[in-house]
């Protein structure tokens, strides 16, 4: 657990973990979870590493961040994210009671805050956090480019 970090910091230690990720082959996108200012989760995507499709940084680190409270309800916590959350993850985000949603990048084509299917706009959604978007947008689109670019 990292102490002591600011709200803009949190953001950075998602990008590098992000970038970390995509150092190892994964698709960069890198997740912290803050209670209070204690880092008590950080997470990159592992679906190739875990042979995994729900291996996403979010779920990963909510997995961790309920593991060291001891509860399923992160109700006290922030989540930052480097890119969009999915439906899946959203959901995730949802059931786990998340304060609030922090996000670098939008994704037009998978994610589901502001793109996508809305999740939390909709009425079936059980939990909506505060939501900010466009955190750290420039430098985690960056990553994603960089790293799909390599690819092609």
């Amino acid at each position: 657990m990292i102490r002591g970090m600011s709200a803009p910091s949190f953001m950075d230690l998602a990008l590098k973990t992000a970038e970390n990720a995509g150092k190892s082959g994964e698709v960069p996108i890198g997740c912290v979870i803050v209670r209070g200012y204690e880092v008590i989760a950080t997470a990159s995507n592992r679906t190739l590493t875990d042979r995994d499709p729900t291996a996403h940084a979010e779920i990963l680190a909510i997995r961790q961040a309920a593991d060291a409270i001891g509860t399923e309800r992160l109700v006290d916590c922030d989540l930052y994210v480097t890119l969009e959350p999915c439906t899946m993850c959203a959901g995730a985000i949802s059931f786990a009671r998340i304060r609030r949603l922090y996000y670098g990048a939008a994704d037009p084509k998978g994610g589901a805050v502001e793109s996508g299917v809305r999740f939390f706009a909709q009425p079936t959604c059980h939990h909506v956090p505060e939501i900010y978007g466009a955190v750290g947008e420039t430098e985690a689109a960056r990553l994603l480019r960089e790293f799909f670019r390599e690819r092609r």
